[in-house]
C-alpha cells in the first residue's frame, strides 16, 4: 500500500457510470442532423447491486477524488518492451456553438443526450424526434443570446488555453504530458479527440472533466460517453487511465475561489454588507432525488468551504445560494437564482456580488444570463450596487492545482477491463405512470418553449 497525502479538504465518493447504447451517438455534421442520441449515483447512497457494480468499475478504472491521507493501491502498470511512456490529459467539457449557424445543430446534440432529457425506456425513440423539436424552437432565443455575447461562444478557446497551460505547469512541475481537449456536444468532440490519443501513442491517461462538482447532467454524461468509447475500442481497452471525477474539496481550487471573491469586493465601497452570491448551474430535483445525483450535496460543501477560507481571511459576509439555467415545466434545484434576487432586493439588499460557482471558464450562462439578465433583474429589485467574479479560465492558482491533482493521480492509473457492454452498471427502469408524467412534461414544455 502506498499511502498519499492529498492537498484536498474533504474525501468524496466514486461514481458508477450505467452503459449507453451503440446507436445514440452525438450530431458530427455542422450541416445535417444524425443520431446521437444512467444517472450515476454516490457510492455511499447506493443499494448492494449498485456497490457491486460500483466495485467493477472502480476495480477497472481507477476513479479518483480524494481526501486527506487517502491510501490507493500502488499499481505496477508494465508498459510493452519497447513502448516509451507517454502521458495523456483529457479534459473534459460542455462546448459551445462557435457562430450562429452553430446554435441549432449545438442544441440537437445537446437535447438528443438522455443524460440532459431522461426519456423512460418504452420512450426512447422519441429522444432524436424531440431534440429536433425543441432545437427548432429554441434556436432563436438561444441566438439572441449568443448574439449578444459576439456571435459565439468562447468556451473552446478558453478550454484550449487552460489545456495549453496545464500542459505548461506540468512540464514546470517535471512531467511532460499531451493535454487533449473533448467536448460533448461541439467540436472537438469526444470521439475526436480519442482519435487523436490513439494516434499519439499514449500510454497512461488522466481523465479530468472541467466541473468542479460532479453531476449526472455534466461530468457524468461525458464519462457515459467515454466508457462506451473504451469498451468499444480494443486499442483503447488496452490503456492505462484514472478519473478524477469531482475535485471541488482541493485546496487550490478553494483558494483560487476566494482569492477572486476577496479581490472583487474591494470594488465595493461598504464591503462588509455585500451579499455574496452563489449562483451555480441547475438540475432537475429528480436528478438528484430519484437518481442520486450528488451534485446538489457537493455543491453545498464547495460553498462551505469557500466560506471558511474567506471567513479564514476575516470576511464574513452573508452568503446565499442559487441556482440558475432551469429550463421547462419541471421542478429543479431551488432557490432559483431569478427569484432569489428579486427576495434579496425586497429584503433591503443593496450590494451584491454574484460568483459563478459551478463553472471554471466563462460562456453564456456568465456572460449573458449572469452579466446582462441578473444584473438587469437586480437592479429592478433595488439591488443599487452590483460586481461579479470572473470565471477562473487560466488562473495560475487554479491551473497548478490541476497540475498537481494530474500529478496525484498518474501513480494510480487502472486498466479499464471491457465488460459486457449490455450490462447495465445503473438499473434505469421507470414505471407506466412515470412514462406518462413524462410524456406530459414534455407536452408542457413544447407549449411553454
Amino acid at each position: 500500500m502506498q499511502s498519499m497525502q492529498s492537498s484536498s479538504y474533504a474525501p468524496s465518493c466514486s461514481y458508477t457510470l450505467p452503459t449507453r447504447s451503440a446507436h445514440q451517438q452525438p450530431h458530427h455534421s455542422r450541416r445535417q442532423h444524425q443520431r446521437s442520441s444512467s444517472p450515476s449515483s454516490a457510492l455511499t447512497r447506493l443499494s448492494q447491486q449498485h456497490r457491486a457494480a460500483a466495485s467493477r468499475l472502480v476495480a477497472n478504472s481507477a476513479t479518483l477524488t480524494r481526501g486527506p491521507q487517502t491510501s490507493l493501491p500502488e499499481l505496477n502498470i508494465q508498459q510493452p518492451a519497447g513502448t516509451a511512456d507517454k502521458v495523456g490529459v483529457l479534459l473534459l467539457n460542455l462546448g459551445g456553438p462557435e457562430t450562429l449557424d452553430d446554435v441549432e445543430h449545438f442544441l440537437f446534440n445537446l437535447f438528443n443526450d438522455p443524460d440532459i432529457i431522461r426519456l423512460p425506456g418504452q420512450a426512447k425513440f422519441l429522444q432524436p424526434l424531440l431534440a429536433y423539436t425543441l432545437s427548432k424552437l429554441r434556436a432563436p432565443k438561444s441566438s439572441e443570446g449568443y448574439k449578444a455575447i459576439g456571435g459565439g461562444s468562447p468556451l473552446r478557446r478558453i478550454t484550449d488555453e487552460q489545456a495549453a497551460a496545464l500542459s505548461d505547469a506540468l512540464k514546470r512541475k517535471g512531467q511532460n504530458a499531451d493535454v487533449y481537449v473533448a467536448m460533448r456536444y461541439w467540436y472537438p468532440f469526444t470521439e475526436e479527440a480519442l482519435e487523436k490519443i490513439k494516434e499519439d501513442n499514449v500510454t497512461r491517461l488522466v481523465v479530468l472533466p472541467l466541473y468542479p462538482q460532479f453531476s449526472i447532467s455534466t461530468s457524468g454524461s461525458s464519462l457515459r460517453l467515454l466508457e462506451e468509447s473504451f469498451k468499444n475500442d480494443p486499442k483503447l481497452q488496452q490503456l492505462p487511465h484514472t478519473v478524477i471525477a469531482s475535485w471541488y474539496q482541493r485546496r487550490g481550487y478553494v483558494t483560487a475561489m476566494a482569492d477572486l471573491i476577496q479581490q472583487s469586493l474591494q470594488q465595493f465601497q461598504e464591503q462588509d454588507s455585500v451579499e455574496i452570491f452563489f449562483s451555480a448551474h441547475g438540475v432537475p430535483v429528480s436528478y438528484v432525488e430519484e437518481a442520486g445525483d450528488p451534485y446538489k450535496e457537493e455543491m453545498e460543501q464547495c460553498i462551505s468551504l469557500i466560506m471558511q477560507e474567506l471567513q479564514r481571511r476575516r470576511i464574513s459576509n452573508h452568503h446565499t445560494l442559487a441556482y440558475q439555467s432551469r429550463v421547462g415545466p419541471v421542478q429543479w434545484l431551488q432557490p432559483y437564482t431569478d427569484v432569489t434576487i428579486r427576495e434579496l432586493g425586497a429584503n433591503g439588499v443593496k450590494s451584491l456580488l454574484a460568483v459563478p460557482v459551478s463553472f471554471v471558464s466563462e460562456h453564456i450562462e456568465t456572460l449573458e444570463e449572469i452579466d446582462m439578465e441578473y444584473r438587469e433583474l437586480a437592479h429592478e429589485s433595488g439591488i443599487q450596487n452590483w460586481g461579479r467574479v470572473p470565471a477562473l479560465n487560466t488562473n495560475p492558482v487554479f491551473i497548478d492545482d490541476l497540475a498537481e491533482a494530474v500529478l496525484e493521480a498518474l501513480p494510480y492509473v487502472g486498466l479499464m477491463a471491457g465488460s459486457n457492454p449490455s450490462d447495465a452498471m445503473v438499473p434505469l427502469g421507470m414505471t407506466l405512470h412515470s412514462l406518462y408524467s413524462c410524456m406530459h412534461a414534455i407536452i408542457r414544455f413544447i407549449h411553454l418553449v
